[in-house]
């Protein structure tokens, strides 16, 4: 079992920064993708970005340029930068791990362990 414990989320202004952490409980996650989920108020969750164990990083088309997806394997943490942040990315943050593969990067059935979340609230 692992858990995952997800930090930084706060309330910022718009073209304001954050940094999100993600600490695991113990060391799956050099061996498995680990990814950035967010679930905005009526809205599906949706993957934001992925790390993979090779260092491929992948991002969905409204964050790219602006977030950076990185992980410090000697801390078992995974982050979340977010730079330029706007008042569409107000959402709750998750990380997870994915224990499964099918072709796609962020289907939400392939990751097994998932943090609490943490709120990111980006005002206009």
């Amino acid at each position: 079992q692992v858990q995952l414990e997800e930090s930084g989320g706060a309330s910022v202004q718009a073209g304001g920064s954050l940094r999100l952490s993600c600490a695991a409980s113990r060391d799956p996650n050099n061996d498995y993708c680990m990814a950035w989920f967010r679930q905005a108020p009526g809205q599906v969750r949706e993957g934001v970005a992925t790390f993979d164990p090779d260092g491929t990083t992948i991002y969905i088309d409204s964050v790219k340029g602006r977030f950076t997806i990185s992980k410090d394997n000697t801390e078992n943490t995974v982050y979340l930068q977010m730079n330029s942040l706007k008042p569409e990315d107000t959402a709750m943050y998750y990380c997870a791990v994915r224990i499964l593969y099918n072709g796609l990067p962020m289907r939400e059935p392939d990751f097994g362990y998932w943090g609490q979340g943490t709120q990111v609230t980006v005002s206009s």
